[in-house]
């Protein structure tokens, strides 16, 4: 499979605008801030800023995935997404339940620091990425995520986390989230 280039400096730029957001997001959020709730979640902005970094940390198994999958006929990831697709509820459980531990459980240092460790594995992973790779494609549970397309490839990957980043930015309600 050939399609056009991917341009991986774009995709750079948008991995590290989200670092440098998440970092002011995290740095310039008083620990009240952190407790308040979100709008139109049921999480605190601390919750729901764990919830954008674990976007980015499911990148690793998805991009595993989606190699084996990418390899096999069409058939086979479409069975499996349709499976995913069938167990939403437990998915959307376990969704809701993550961040409410992991906020907690690393702190807003430990966030900071994971956050920043993923973004560098995604950067050298991408720069490490054959073209052909980055075609590979697969289809995922449009159920789970509004981000999640029908088919995604490789390249639709490394984009997902910041689009899912975005859209939440926008539901925390941080006094000072530094909004363009």
């Amino acid at each position: 499979m050939t399609g056009p280039a991917v341009d991986r400096h774009a995709i750079h730029e948008e991995l590290e605008r989200a670092r440098v957001t998440f970092h002011q997001l995290l740095d310039g959020a008083a620990d009240a801030d952190l407790r308040r709730g979100t709008e139109g979640t049921r999480w605190t902005n601390g919750q729901l800023l764990f919830h954008m970094l674990f976007g980015y940390i499911l990148i690793r198994p998805l991009l595993a995935l989606l190699r084996v999958f990418g390899r096999l006929p069409p058939g086979a990831s479409r069975a499996f997404a349709r499976v995913l697709n069938a167990a939403t509820r437990p998915f959307d459980l376990i969704n809701y339940l993550g961040p409410l531990g992991g906020a907690r459980v690393l702190g807003r240092r430990r966030m900071g620091v994971a956050f920043d460790r993923v973004i560098a594995w995604l950067h050298r992973r991408l720069d490490a990425e054959r073209e052909a790779d980055l075609v590979l494609a697969m289809h995922y549970p449009t159920r789970w995520d509004p981000f999640f397309q029908d088919v995604m490839t490789v390249a639709d990957l490394y984009r997902y986390p910041t689009r899912h980043f975005d859209f939440h930015r926008r539901q925390l309600t941080l006094t000072d989230d530094h909004r363009p």
